[in-house]
């Protein structure tokens, strides 16, 4: 059977269930059953069902909703990014949801089944093939691009200048004199840690090597105190004299784990966080920290959403810079 050929009454049939249990579990607008909900969602993937496509094509139907893909939707980047993305949005008649990647195949069908316009992601840890599985759909894609991908044809791209940012924070410790500067990887209780792929870290790397200097990170850890201790063992026993952080609160982290440790910052070890978070600001020494240019991405991201929506081609990419804040910490 082929893609075009399905119908809602073919993935009732295959499910055991009506068409308008179906049409419940699609639109998400009813309570079902979780056996016949799974059962339905069973026989969308196994029959390659589309509903989102289809109805554009048979009806021209826009739903002026915009789903926001990232990792960890509880910190105050992606709130403060979404804030910028949803005054622009709505200023254009759409709506924006902010929505945690699960990285899974029901959750990829699960978004193509509300039938949303446009999606920009920004996670690291979403499998490429998600992000043009929603192109193969019709869906209109935005990426953040905060790693290294092979191949997004059919999206829109904004370069968040995170790599640069990465490499302008080791580059102004390094111009201090620090020579041992270590990078303190993000936590995850589910296994989400930093390769090379990762603009920052690739950043320090790159950073760092064309200087000569060592290179280490600190990774791996899955809650805020395994970082506090593996930070203040590193640096009990190894020549440390500067932390590059990849967030502002990891940073926080590990600032304070080398004060606890009788360590003065910045006298002893320098710090810089990454974000410019509001934690940045208030914490004793304040933070330096790279900044991220949120409202003009948040503003471009929602921008080329709309060509695309509105007939227009691609956008060709966009590229953004950080800006490096100087606190006390550095």
């Amino acid at each position: 059977m082929t893609r075009g050929m399905v119908t809602r009454k073919d993935v009732a049939q295959r499910a055991g269930v009506s068409e308008t249990i179906v049409s419940y579990v699609l639109n998400n607008n009813r309570y079902v059953d979780k056996n016949k909900r799974e059962r339905v969602l069973q026989a969308v993937k196994e029959l390659n069902y589309h509903p989102n496509s289809i109805a554009r094509a048979l009806k021209g139907k826009k739903t002026n909703h915009i789903v926001f893909i990232a990792d960890n939707i509880s910190t105050e980047h992606f709130s403060q990014l979404i804030a910028v993305m949803d005054h622009y949005a709505y200023d254009k008649g759409y709506l924006i949801s902010l929505i945690s990647n699960r990285n899974d195949d029901d959750f990829v069908e699960q978004i193509i089944s509300r039938q949303c316009d446009g999606i920009i992601v920004s996670s690291l840890s979403i499998p490429e093939a998600y992000i043009h599985r929603f192109v193969d759909v019709g869906i209109a894609v935005v990426v953040l691009q905060n790693r290294d991908y092979k191949d997004l044809s059919g999206t829109a791209v904004i370069q968040t200048g995170l790599y640069g940012g990465a490499r302008d924070g080791v580059s102004y410790l390094a111009e201090q004199g620090r020579k041992h500067i270590v990078y303190v990887d993000r936590f995850s209780g589910r296994g989400h840690f930093s390769d090379r792929s990762d603009y920052r870290l690739h950043g320090y790397f790159d950073e760092m090597e064309a200087r000569g200097l060592p290179t280490h990170v600190i990774t791996g850890c899955i809650d805020p105190a395994q970082t506090a201790h593996a930070v203040a063992e590193y640096c009990c026993n190894h020549q440390v004299d500067a932390i590059l952080g990849r967030s502002d609160k990891v940073a926080c982290i590990a600032m304070q784990a080398v004060m606890d440790i009788g360590l003065r910052v910045p006298q002893d070890i320098a710090v810089v966080g990454f974000d410019n978070s509001s934690l940045s600001q208030y914490m004793r020494p304040t933070m330096t920290s790279i900044e991220i240019q949120r409202d003009s991405i948040g503003k471009a991201a929602v921008a080329m959403l709309d060509q695309m929506l509105n007939g227009g081609e691609v956008p060709a990419p966009q590229e953004f810079h950080t800006r490096l804040i100087r606190r006390e910490s550095a």
